[in-house]
């Protein structure tokens, strides 16, 4: 049965020349590795503390975790600065100045990507598309394409849950080396495995096979699928896990805190009486019955009905939040009433617990805790005033934001390819030197930036009165202003432009 989906030619050369090593490839992607005696492939079954035993368990539960206050409120903060929605700019731009591709070849790719922008309509759906990646820990996309006119490219990009599809690497573990003898191993398929009901059982099999418990998989191309993953890994080295996973065990506990706290509010917070009541020298039945005789005497709960306006006397069993009673004989005491006060003040102001679990949850999502009530934070500072919590923030968002990114590669090699514009060797010559340029909104790097210039300024103020006597200008450019010898040469034409167009009075102006 032909798989379904399209497959881009690689050159025979690159076929043949397949690496073959002792080591699986690294499965930082969550496939499966299957190899040549196995007919089919298995779930990894994750149990942590009873919290998910197969894949689609765990995207649910990180979903489920999405949904709370303290979760929701991080992940806005988390995506609000990897995602500036700007009305004047793109969302993000492809930055092509590191390759030594051709200006006409530069120009293409350009307007490819933002045709790959128009068909994710990446201005409205950014937002729920890095959502989706931080959540899940993983994003699928169906490349859908027009089999009788290739060279139009992509015709729609369809995102698939991740519920429902599974990477597929077969591997083979019977080759040896010829030399020492070793076996080794070589990938010798990539596939996706798609089941429209989701995979709930432990395992599959191949083609339209049956999986037990009547789910059926289908193949599909690897090259038709944009996938990106969060490179988060099990221990194992076999699930891929979202960002939210440190903050499962967090996030559980405050919860169990929260719900003893009310509860324990609830149950002290009425203030009951101790009734003492003087059975003499009844027999026990007896003392019993009269004790129960002066409860329903005196015990009773007017219940209010709102529909029909009514008060009903509902006399019912003995709760832990009303009055006890307690029988008393001999002695000079006789019957008496005493009053237990309530502890719900006591409860409500211990809440270090609750503050500490709450703190532990934001350190688990790598969100500053200045953020966690922002409400009570003055506003922004100087650079000097910004913490160390926000800088490593912006970083975590840079490196999250990366990841994102590889979407856009796999799509623009697509585009890329299905147009004749590069073919697959050239474009794996200029992947690791394309960058994606994101709209910037976080006003402590801003801050960060001005504050390191101002120094830099002053610095080059302190030894301008040395120029040429102890430092040379190439070592003030490179030490002082740390530019590189590119951004040096190119400031240098700036200026030299600029002092041709009259910009400067004084063509000594300018270091």
């Amino acid at each position: 049965m032909k798989i379904f989906g399209f497959e881009i030619k690689r050159s025979e050369e690159e076929l043949d020349n397949v690496p073959v090593s002792f080591a699986e490839p690294q499965n930082d992607d969550g496939a499966i590795t299957v190899g040549n005696a196995l007919g089919g492939f298995y779930n990894t079954i994750l149990d942590m503390e009873g919290s998910a035993k197969t894949e689609s368990e765990l995207i649910t539960r990180y979903r489920h975790m999405a949904m709370q206050p303290e979760i929701s409120q991080a992940i806005d903060d988390i995506v609000n600065e990897a995602i500036s929605i700007d009305t004047n700019d793109q969302v993000v731009e492809i930055a092509l100045n590191e390759t030594d591709l051709p200006e006409k070849v530069r120009k293409k790719i350009v307007d490819e990507f933002d045709n790959i922008l128009t068909l994710f309509d990446f201005t409205n759906n950014a937002y729920d598309m890095f959502y989706k990646f931080y959540v899940d820990g993983r994003l699928n996309y169906h490349i859908i394409i027009d089999d009788d006119d290739l060279k139009k490219g992509i015709v729609e990009l369809r995102y698939v849950d991740p519920r429902k599809l599974k990477l597929i690497r077969e591997v083979d573990k019977k080759q040896k080396d010829k030399h020492s003898g070793i076996p080794t191993k070589r990938v010798k398929n990539e596939y996706y495995m798609y089941s429209d009901t989701g995979f709930q059982n432990t395992s599959t099999g191949g083609v339209g096979s049956p999986v037990p418990g009547g789910t059926t998989g289908f193949k599909i191309a690897k090259d038709s699928i944009g996938r990106v993953t969060s490179g988060l890994m099990n221990e194992n080295n076999s699930l891929v896990l979202s960002h939210l996973h440190p903050a499962i065990k967090a996030l559980n506990q405050l919860r169990m805190l929260e719900d003893a706290t009310v509860i324990y509010t609830l149950t002290r917070a009425p203030e009951r009486r101790i009734f003492y009541i003087d059975v003499g020298n009844l027999p026990k039945n007896k003392a019993e019955q009269y004790l129960r005789d002066m409860m329903a005497r005196h015990k009773n709960k007017l219940q209010y009905n709102s529909s029909t306006g009514e008060i009903t006397d509902s006399r019912k069993m003995l709760t832990m939040t009303e009055d006890f009673w307690f029988p008393r004989r001999g002695g000079e005491r006789s019957t008496e009433v005493d009053t237990l006060a309530g502890g719900a003040a006591q409860a409500l102001s211990t809440d270090e617990n609750l503050q500490y679990f709450q703190r532990k949850l934001y350190k688990a999502l790598k969100v500053p805790l200045t953020r966690l009530e922002p409400e009570t934070q003055a506003t922004f500072g100087r650079a000097s005033e910004i913490t160390r919590d926000e800088l490593k923030f912006g970083k975590f968002i840079r490196r999250v934001r990366t990841r994102f990114s590889w979407l856009f590669n796999m799509v623009l090699e697509k585009q890329l390819v299905l147009k004749g514009i590069l073919t697959p060797e050239e474009f794996n010559e200029i992947r690791n030197q394309i960058r994606y340029d994101f709209v910037k909104d976080n006003y402590f790097e801003e801050l960060k930036e001005a504050e390191i210039l101002r120094e830099r300024l002053t610095t080059l103020r302190d030894v301008a009165d040395y120029t040429g006597k102890y430092f040379s200008h190439q070592w003030i450019v490179k030490n002082v202003l740390q530019m590189s010898e590119e951004k040096a040469n190119e400031m240098e034409d700036e200026i030299e432009q600029e002092r041709r167009a009259g910009a400067f009075d004084d063509e000594d102006q300018g270091f």
